[in-house]
């Protein structure tokens, strides 16, 4: 078991799983999205090389649309 704390909540996975399998299996689109994992920010282009392994820790971060008026 793979235990994982994502924006600040446990999260469990059954086996080692890839940073964009895992992102898409919450519904996120790859694209539009921030990761900081164990404290570093990675760049969407390392997403792919990334194996979520036990103790880590994850920061998703999407857009909020919006602005000023």
């Amino acid at each position: 078991m793979i235990r994982l704390t994502v924006n600040g909540k446990p999260r469990e996975l059954p086996e080692p799983t890839g940073l964009v399998a895992f992102l898409e299996s919450l519904g996120v689109n790859v694209q539009f999205v921030a990761v900081a994992h164990n404290g570093n920010v990675l760049a969407r282009e390392d997403f792919p090389g990334v194996a979520l392994q036990d103790g880590d820790v994850l920061e998703v971060v999407r857009p909020v649309g919006g602005g000023s008026h």
